[in-house]
């Protein structure tokens, strides 16, 4: 149970930790160099593009939340 408990937690720590350079890579992705003009990426691409810190985000919260409640529902809580 504690162990489900703090992995969870772990997950969550370094997921946020990771989601600024994941939304900065995304970034380089989609602009050129100086990070105004678009590069080489338009219509339905750069905007799943766009998406990416948004899909990251919510896969790093549902895996933290699902080592959570399994590690809560192990022990009787839930």
């Amino acid at each position: 149970m504690l162990g489900n408990l703090i992995g969870g937690f772990i997950t969550i720590i370094v997921g946020v930790n990771l989601i600024g350079s994941v939304a900065d890579t995304v970034v380089e992705a989609r602009f050129q160099s100086d990070g105004t003009t678009a590069g080489n990426i338009t219509g339905a691409a750069s905007t799943i593009l766009g998406l990416t810190p948004l899909f990251f985000a919510l896969g790093i919260m549902s895996a933290g939340v699902a080592l959570a409640v399994g590690g809560l529902r192990n022990a009787g809580v839930m």
